[in-house]
């Protein structure tokens, strides 16, 4: 083989190679200059609430005899803004132990309809929690939250506290 056929072989592979990496890179760009775009886009409504604030409300003795009990977390949005905000049970273990596990208890919510449905409760150093980012809601100015939630205790040993509260978002 001649030098210059080398050299046109050389550059016929050069050139292949450079055109599939271009073919290559050019979704990955057009994806990126997308998410980017679409980022841009988003109108400050769609921003994610911040959480600010916490109004506690009365915690009463967790109650494991088995039986169903209805807790209801109320708060009225007092201003004279639309507020974001999130009802939250918390199911504290006694700071000696021994702490919750989520398999200890079973919540339900009720529903708009009157129906109940079960929620998941997360946790974490003993505390057994429902989640806020489900949980959000706007109320208008002087509109009233009214959440209901139904606690069964399944462990007849487990001991603690039951602690509704409202998350307040910006």
């Amino acid at each position: 083989m001649s030098l210059k056929n080398s050299r046109l072989r050389l550059a016929s592979v050069a050139l292949v190679v450079a055109v599939s990496g271009l073919a290559m890179a050019s979704p990955a760009m057009a994806a990126t200059q997308h998410t980017v775009a679409g980022a841009a886009a988003r109108s400050p409504e769609q921003a994610p609430a911040i959480l600010t604030d916490f109004v506690d409300l009365p915690t009463s003795g967790l109650a494991a005899d088995s039986a169903a009990h209805e807790f209801t977390v109320t708060y009225r949005n007092d201003s004279s803004a639309d507020r974001t905000v999130a009802p939250q049970l918390l199911v504290e273990s006694p700071e000696a132990g021994p702490f919750l596990a989520p398999s200890d208890i079973r919540l339900e919510r009720r529903k708009a309809d009157g129906c109940w449905e079960a929620v998941q409760v997360g946790s974490q150093t003993g505390t057994l929690f429902t989640d806020l980012s489900t949980a959000q809601r706007t109320l208008h100015a002087g509109e009233t939250l009214t959440q209901v939630y139904r606690l069964t205790v399944i462990n007849p040993q487990a001991k603690g506290t039951v602690a509704p509260r409202v998350a307040l978002y910006n």
